[in-house]
């Protein structure tokens, strides 16, 4: 029983040391509601917004809307237009609070201005204020209000997000500004037009795939921003994809491209060469039949051991003959094409949906898609 009292006792005084140092280090803050100029946001919630990034600092004690609810009902003047020292002032004292935190939100031309100061209710003076500049993005108003929060208080930003949303004055040409990195994986479809459409319907025997002239593919992106202003990006991209595997096959292939991406909506072109490699045999394709199956795929290997050959009276098949893509070849060359590519960043809270539609061409032959991947933002 001794034992317990003497626990308790102790918990006691250390609840009561952790509630007095609590009281010493932390003060009241309040939120006045904020002034905003041509932007469609509600005020309580950006109020709400700043009492969120304060409660993050935790330096404060934070009054909720619940606790400024009375005071704001006592005077219309607090709720509609309470942004001058003597107005702040006024509210301080009535929530008894120790300072009050006053905002302002001004949209024009390409930009966001904001403008907070800190005003201490015993002393009646404001004791810190701070203005920044932002992009014109009002999706990014809690990311804003988050920078001016930290700000103010020394807090520490990552640089990458300071660079995304602040308003920059010159174009100047820098590696990290309005960054959208889409490395990541990558998922697609396309058809194939031109020998490569014949390619893959014919027959195995005949050197072919036998399979529909259509591949899925999949791969990763890599991607490098190397010029950056407030609407335009300049990207270095190499993309390594495999394709037709679920036809049995594995096709690798790796595209070097230039890409361009503007403004807010993330629309992007591309273009650049893509790489590969092929199986070829020189042959013809005896479209009248002459020697068997119309249409049949003979190279000049085969030909030349048929019994349609004879050196004297057939030396030559009627038909001309050139390098026609061949899977049964022990001939591997580079293949080399040229790829375009449009399309948008579509942006789903931290995550991005890159959706493209390109168009491959290489001699006698193109393919024609469209391609998604996904990548999470890291701020």
């Amino acid at each position: 029983m001794k034992k317990k009292m003497i626990l308790s006792v102790l918990a006691g005084i250390v609840m009561s040391t952790l509630t007095a140092q609590d009281g010493v280090q932390k003060k009241s803050i309040a939120v006045a509601l904020p002034n905003i100029e041509n932007l469609d946001v509600s005020r309580e919630i950006v109020a709400k917004l700043i009492q969120i990034e304060l409660i993050k600092l935790d330096q404060y004690k934070v009054y909720d809307e619940f606790d400024m609810k009375e005071a704001l009902d006592s005077d219309s003047k607090f709720s509609e237009s309470c942004y001058g020292k003597n107005c702040l002032h006024e509210l301080g004292k009535v929530l008894k609070t120790d300072y009050v935190i006053s905002t302002g939100i001004l949209s024009f031309g390409n930009r966001i201005v904001m403008t907070m100061k800190i005003m201490d209710i015993n002393s009646a003076e404001v004791i810190k204020t701070h203005v920044m500049e932002f992009v014109d993005d009002k999706k990014e108003i809690q990311r804003m209000l988050q920078v001016m929060t930290r700000q103010m208080h020394g807090a520490t930003i990552h640089p990458e997000l300071l660079s995304r949303i602040s308003h920059d004055e010159q174009p100047i040409i820098k590696s990290n500004v309005n960054r959208i990195n889409n490395s990541g994986p990558r998922m697609g479809y396309s058809f194939f037009t031109g020998d490569l459409k014949e390619f893959a319907r014919r027959p195995t025997e005949q050197g072919g795939y036998d399979i529909h002239p259509s591949a899925t593919l999949i791969g990763y992106q890599f991607e490098k921003q190397y010029i950056g202003t407030e609407n335009f990006s300049a990207l270095g991209e190499v993309l390594v994809t495999v394709s037709a595997l679920e036809k049995g096959y594995a096709i690798p292939s790796v595209v070097l491209m230039n890409g361009f991406r503007f403004g807010k909506a993330g629309w992007e072109i591309a273009f650049g060469p893509g790489f590969g490699f092929r199986k070829t045999s020189n042959g013809f394709f005896d479209a009248d039949g002459l020697y068997g199956d119309a249409g049949r795929y003979w190279t000049t290997n085969e030909f030349t051991r048929s019994d349609f050959y004879d050196a004297e009276t057939n030396p030559f098949p009627a038909y001309d003959t050139r390098d026609y893509l061949d899977n049964r070849s022990n001939s591997l060359q580079l293949n080399t094409r040229w790829v375009m590519a449009v399309g948008r960043t579509f942006r789903a809270g931290g995550l991005n949906i890159p959706v493209n539609v390109f168009y491959s061409s290489m001699r006698n032959s193109s393919m024609i898609g469209m391609s998604v991947g996904f990548n999470v933002v890291k701020n």
